[in-house]
């Protein structure tokens, strides 16, 4: 997104040709120059603008979005009520997370024959992402630090008054800063520790992260953490606007009384489990949506927030420009100068350097665009107001980039599961006789991969490009003017669909 890496990929990619899908070890020749597929790809997505700006009107984008209420089923309220089907997925997510813990604590030091580091990076990671995009929030139901907690309260004698608002106010300032420091250092553990794939450290972090989560609870009280603190409560909460489920109460005395101000105009409460938790299940409403109208819901949108999006987008694209020629060229540049101060860490700041600096080139360009935004349209909003009220038209774009960039990371190096289920701790066990199963990395050939890359990349930015023309349309000014000052986000959105698939495209070392 940043404007010098912009430039940098549209000029690369019209002079390359060959591709080497992402985990591969064979080059799939693409039967056109890359700069081709480039160029298609941003066009389309310009199209799409011009398509949109004739079709969707204000009146197409004042209403709300249909809504079905599952829990209007007799036999799903009575599954549901019941608690058989929620208790057998709590009671599974925290026997996970203890067999995590204990098989990365005390099992094979060996990466590939422990469980931890497989289950985490690809199965969690990875899979939780789509879940929530594709699914719905299933890690608020399965969250194994929100159970345990939860099950202490119960030991306790229930979540009294006191223990429901924590032993202090959360403090209104520090909105979901504290949730986007952990994320990064997620992410920096990610993309540079080089200890994130060793099971004892692995543990380690985990607990540490464990430590964090239940003293937030325990201080501000669980829902304002989970709300604002706990990094993968907030993160996966944006991908799962886009999903097709959402969850409310049809009680709008409860969302008085919430903490969350969750009351959306037009739509009462939305994806608030506060409101949803207290309340019983005759009051409970479990909806279907169409996909992505989640994103474009009203309500005040928090500079804290807006970053959020903007770095979760950055860092997503660090992953995979890391594993580039052309970031290892960056890497050979600087390290002579830099080994004589850093030693045998240089690759690690380097990494770190990198890290840090693309999500601020990210923020500066977004900026840009958003205070183009603010000009051509004519708005009396200021550069962060404008910034904060589209960011969410970027949530596409990043979902779209983490299918095509971990695609062929689930679906090859996902089938490790299979055997490390039979020896989870790697002392040589086969307790499902799964031990001895191979990798099938034939599962998916590059060609499939890399035109599903392309499919996913557009697809998702015709459909931000959609949402950002939504948003627009509901910030006031007329139809004409609401098209004009589109204009930046969409050239950031072709520019950015250029660069992203650039960046599939290239050979990966890994």
């Amino acid at each position: 997104m940043g404007a010098a890496a912009l430039l940098l990929a549209a000029a690369m990619g019209l002079n390359a040709s060959p591709v080497l899908a992402h985990g591969f070890g064979a080059r799939y020749d693409l039967p056109i120059p890359l700069g081709y597929f480039l160029a298609a790809a941003a066009a389309t997505v310009a199209l799409s603008f011009v398509a949109i700006g004739l079709f969707v009107g204000r009146r197409s984008a004042a209403h709300g979005y249909p809504r079905y209420n599952l829990l209007r089923l007799r036999w799903v309220r009575a599954l549901l009520a019941s608690g058989v089907p929620l208790n057998v997925l709590r009671a599974a997510s925290v026997g996970m997370f203890v067999l995590v813990i204990a098989a990365a604590l005390f099992g094979n030091h060996r990466p590939v024959d422990n469980l931890s580091p497989a289950f985490v990076w690809i199965i969690w990671w990875v899979g939780m992402g789509y879940a929530a995009a594709l699914l719905g929030n299933l890690w608020m139901l399965v969250n194994p630090w929100k159970i345990l907690f939860e099950w202490a309260e119960r030991l306790m004698g229930g979540p009294t008054a006191s223990r429901r608002d924590g032993v202090t106010p959360y403090p209104e300032g520090w909105d979901v800063w504290p949730a986007l420091l952990l994320f990064l250092a997620f992410a920096w553990v990610e993309n540079v520790y080089s200890g994130a794939a060793q099971p004892f450290r692995l543990g380690l972090l985990i607990l540490l992260y464990s430590v964090i989560t239940w003293g937030g609870m325990a201080v501000f009280g669980k829902h304002r953490w989970l709300r604002h603190g706990e990094a993968f409560s907030v993160l996966f909460g944006f991908f799962s606007r886009f999903s097709p489920t959402e969850v409310g109460v049809s009680d709008g005395g409860l969302c008085g009384r919430c903490r969350a101000d969750c009351g959306v105009p037009g739509q009462g409460c939305v994806d608030c489990y506060e409101c949803f938790e207290g309340a019983g299940w005759e009051q409970r409403e479990l909806r279907l949506r169409p996909y992505a109208v989640g994103l474009t819901r009203p309500g005040q949108v928090s500079v804290a927030v807006m970053v959020f999006v903007v770095v979760m987008l950055a860092t997503v694209t660090f992953d995979g420009f890391e594993e580039t020629r052309a970031w290892g060229d960056i890497q050979t540049g600087v390290f002579p100068a830099a080994s004589s101060v850093f030693g045998h860490s240089t690759l690690d700041v380097i990494d770190t350097a990198g890290l840090v600096a693309l999500p601020l080139i990210f923020l500066t360009v977004y900026l840009a665009f958003a205070a183009a935004v603010r000009a051509l349209s004519s708005e009396g909003a200021s550069v962060p107001q404008v910034a904060c009220r589209f960011v969410f038209s970027l949530v596409p774009i990043a979902l779209a980039y983490n299918l095509a960039h971990f695609l062929t990371l689930l679906a090859v190096q996902g089938q490790l599961i299979i055997p490390l289920a039979s020896d989870p701790f790697g002392f040589g066990w086969d307790l499902f006789g799964t031990a001895d199963y191979q990798l099938n990395t034939g599962i998916l050939t590059a060609k499939f991969v890399w035109f599903m890359s392309i499919g996913a990349i557009v697809v998702g930015h015709v459909i931000a490009v959609y949402i950002s023309h939504v948003i627009s349309l509901r910030g006031g000014p007329q139809h004409a003017d609401a098209l004009r000052g589109q204009l930046p986000i969409v050239l950031l959105m072709v520019a950015y669909t250029a660069t992203s698939l650039w960046i599939i495209a290239q050979p990966i070392a890994g």
